[in-house]
This record gives C-alpha cells, sequence and structure tokens, in this order.
C-alpha cells in the first residue's frame, strides 16, 4: 500500500528529484547527523534515485521511439523513391 510520502516523492518531476538527492548526500558526506537520522537519509535517498531512474528510462523510451519513428519514415521514404524511378 502507497503512503502519501510514497504518492508525494513519485509526483516529484526529475530536476526536484535530483536536488534533493544531492541534498541528501551532501548531509550523509557532511556526517555529524546520529544513526537513525543517517538511515533516515539513505532511505529517503534510495527513494530519489528510484524516481530520477523511472525518469530517465521514460525518456530513454521516449528517444528511441522517436527515432525508430525517423527510420520507419526514411526507410518509406526511400520505398518510395525507389517506386518512382522503375
Amino acid at each position: 500500500m502507497a503512503t502519501t510520502t510514497d504518492a508525494a516523492t513519485n509526483a516529484l518531476g526529475y530536476e526536484q528529484a535530483r536536488d534533493e538527492l544531492i541534498e541528501v548526500v551532501r548531509r550523509l558526506e557532511a556526517g555529524g547527523t546520529t544513526l537513525e537520522e543517517s538511515l533516515a537519509l539513505w532511505e529517503r535517498g534510495e527513494e530519489l534515485s528510484k524516481v530520477c531512474r523511472r525518469w530517465l528510462e521514460g525518456a530513454r523510451a521516449r528517444l528511441d521511439a522517436a527515432l525508430a519513428s525517423e527510420e520507419e519514415a526514411g526507410a518509406a521514404a526511400g520505398a518510395a523513391a525507389d517506386a518512382e524511378e522503375e
């Protein structure tokens, strides 16, 4: 069952998730947090990483689809030009 926090995290845009992830990493690297705080930050970082990964995978799929569409259009245009020459 998704919690409100999960839904809010999943609603983040790529840039928002990336920026928050950078801040989480900065805080972890700086140290000075309790074990419990560090674990909470780590868990938040994992959630944000998944959001970023989903955005990037979606972008890759859109690019792949656009490139495939371009290739199909090019192949169709080439076939039409060949047919006109005959």
